[in-house]
């Protein structure tokens, strides 16, 4: 018997669905008409023990006991679903060969593993296990994923790879945590303080955002604008424009770190200089360019677009897209980091556009301009590993099924879908250079060519009241190095730095995959450049709500800010725990150890070092910045029930709160 284990009922009955009638459905699995059986994990069916679980003793939280390192790692049935794992076990007796289904990426890789380890399958069967990777619950494309099996043993990298972030979220969780509660215990906290390798770097980025706002002053700077025109004082020709004064090295004095000029006397000296004298054209550099279409979605771009276009939370998107994808079968497997294709999809264009057109029809004119002759650079088989971009499947559905949020998302993933079959968006960008009075000044416009892509973008609203920056684009006249300009006046406009904004849904989930920017240390900056930045696509939302629920974080309107319990946690840890540096560097080693380049111990011989000096050190502060406030109380879900708030619970290691 061919025993096929999914991650989830939802692909199970989705791989039962295209296999030999007729089907007989039994506990926890369904039987297929040649005698094979597919079965599932109802997510992870094992979780790490609890601490008391190694030794009694540390059931009680005291400082002698830290770090807790377990010397043999164990895991345990979870009581909800302890029924599902008996079913397993029963069938991978009889099994004569296992196929592994789960997720195609990093958890689901690791999720059925460790049932199949845990149960005490033989080595024999192990090394036969294949691996079936589905992205699109639809019949046609599983079936094409059947007839695409690979060995399991290609993706013991990626599930060793998972299993050490997972012990090392737990090592990390459980022990911080615990030194950080009990300090806040000797200043009068009564709260439980939780530390987790991403979220309290996250935590850390809204506090001292916060904090910079708080203690923001804005300061005044200068811009000098000559307004020009074509010809002498006395011959005027051609329409007026104007060109932005560019300040000398001589001028970096009364200059800031981003090169404005902080002195109204020297720009004003500047306007008096220029006014009404002649300028020089001293070289015209025109630059052609050329935009390709944006990618298709990763679930955080898509995350990122969707909160800005309609204010949803990353939760919000990503329980949304779990049901477009498992419930109506619309879009491909959510939970992907990659915006790109393998070019076997591209095959597939005709028949997704056509679903489009029928379950989002406001995208009917869009797609009639597609041109499926043309292939963007999204189909690259290079680019694609375990999973894909998130895309449209063939699947054809009347919208009125769909709630308000999925027709939102599914429109969004549609267009950006269709993005890739138009031609790309064209411009010439001209740059003139002019002297006036010793000085230079630099005009600047871009002409379109052809919108291109660009044509099936929405149209951004523009408010009546607000008057067009002079900034806005101009129109250059056709000049050549030499020509002779008059200087009509010159414009000194005083312009004032702005506090940074506080976060958003939107922005602080593009803070947490470009994370690299708000990093000052040029190695770190490079790692985390190289990995997919803060958290991963499947844990970025479950982490930000983590942080709502244990009031670390509260929402005013659409801006996210830190209370006072988590200001006061952030400035009572060891700075290194604040930061993402070290999440980077474990980032970096996990995705060596996917590559093989790297071995879970080289990663766990670092990791228990570091343990050690952040629990001493975590130990021997005494946290004051919590002294005062009040312990932060549980969330409440809308139905009233209590989360459970009095222990940091660990669920499985996607969304754990070791994390």
């Amino acid at each position: 018997m061919k025993l096929y284990i999914a991650e989830k009922p939802s692909l199970g009955r989705a791989i039962a669905d295209v296999l030999p009638k007729p089907h007989r459905r039994d506990e926890g699995c369904i039987w297929v008409g040649d005698g094979d059986c597919v079965s599932w994990c109802i997510g992870h069916l094992l979780e790490q023990v609890e601490p008391d679980v190694y030794k009694p003793q540390y059931k009680k939280w005291t400082e002698h006991d830290l770090p807790i390192v377990p010397e043999q790692w164990q895991l345990a049935p979870k009581t909800a679903t302890r029924k599902q794992l008996t079913v397993l076990r029963k069938l991978l007796k009889q099994a004569v060969q296992i196929v592994h289904a789960g997720d195609p990426d990093r958890e689901g890789q690791l999720l059925v593993d460790e049932v199949v380890n845990y149960l005490g399958v033989s080595a024999t069967k192990k090394a036969a296990m294949q691996r079936l990777l589905i992205s699109d619950l639809n019949p046609a494309a599983v079936r094409r994923a059947l007839a695409s099996l690979r060995s399991n043993r290609e993706f013991i990298p990626l599930s060793t790879s998972a299993l050490a972030r997972s012990r090392a979220d737990w090592l990390y969780g459980i022990n911080l945590t615990r030194a950080s509660t009990l300090q806040g215990r000797k200043v009068g906290y009564t709260g439980v303080l939780s530390v987790g390798r991403v979220q309290t770097p996250l935590l850390g980025l809204v506090v001292r955002r916060d904090h910079d706002i708080d203690n923001f002053v804005s300061k005044p700077f200068y811009e000098v604008l000559a307004h020009l025109q074509e010809g002498c004082e006395a011959q005027p020709l051609g329409s007026a424009f104007y060109a932005k004064w560019q300040a000398s090295e001589a001028c970096q004095p009364q200059m800031d770190d981003e090169g404005r000029v902080l002195s109204r006397a020297l720009a004003e000296n500047v306007v008096r200089r220029i006014s009404g004298q002649p300028g020089e054209v001293k070289s015209v550099k025109n630059t052609p360019g050329r935009q390709a279409p944006p990618l298709p979605y990763s679930l955080s771009a898509l995350q990122i677009d969707a909160g800005k276009a309609f204010s949803m939370s990353a939760q919000q998107v990503l329980d949304s897209c779990q049901a477009l994808y498992e419930r109506h079968k619309l879009i491909t497997y959510p939970r992907s980091d990659s915006r790109y294709l393998p070019l076997e999809h591209y095959g597939q264009a005709q028949s997704v556009l056509s679903a489009i057109t029928q379950v989002a029809s406001e995208l009917q004119d869009a797609v009639a301009g597609a041109d499926t002759g043309l292939k963007s650079k999204a189909w690259n088989d290079a680019k694609v590993k375990a999973h894909h971009a998130i895309i449209p499947t063939a699947k054809k559905m009347q919208a009125e099924r769909l709630s308000a949020q999925e027709t939102k998302l599914y429109g969004l993933i549609a267009r950006q879908y269709i993005l890739q079959f138009y031609p790309p968006h064209t411009f010439t960008k001209t740059v003139i250079d002019i002297v006036i009075a010793g000085g230079c000044f630099r005009a600047q416009a871009t002409v379109v060519k052809e919108l291109g892509w660009k044509a099936l973008l929405p149209a951004k609203k523009t408010r009546a009241d607000v008057k067009p920056s002079k900034d806005a684009q101009q129109c250059l006249p056709a000049l050549k190095k030499g020509d002779v300009l008059h200087c009509l006046k010159g414009e000194c406009v005083e312009k004032h730095t702005q506090a940074p904004s506080h976060f958003t849904d939107a922005t602080l989930l593009a803070a947490m995959t470009g994370i690299a920017r708000f990093v000052h240390d040029n190695e770190v900056r490079k790692i985390l450049k190289d990995t997919d930045g803060l958290g991963t696509e499947a844990t970025r939302a479950g982490i930000i709500e983590l942080l709502f629920r244990r009031n670390f974080l509260r929402r005013e309107g659409k801006q996210i800010r830190a209370t006072d319990a988590g200001r006061g946690l952030i400035n009572s840890l060891p700075e290194s725990t604040t930061l993402p540096d070290m999440t980077a560097r474990w980032e970096s080693i996990l995705n060596a150890i996917v590559e093989e380049r790297a071995s879970y111990s080289d990663f766990m011989g670092g990791l228990i070092p570091t343990l050690h000096s952040l629990v001493k050190e975590s130990c021997g502060t005494l946290p004051l910045a919590l002294k005062g406030v009040p312990a932060s109380k549980p969330a409440y879900r809308k139905s009233g029930k209590k989360r459970a708030a009095a222990k940091p619970r660990r669920k499985k290691p996607a969304s754990s709160s070791s994390q």
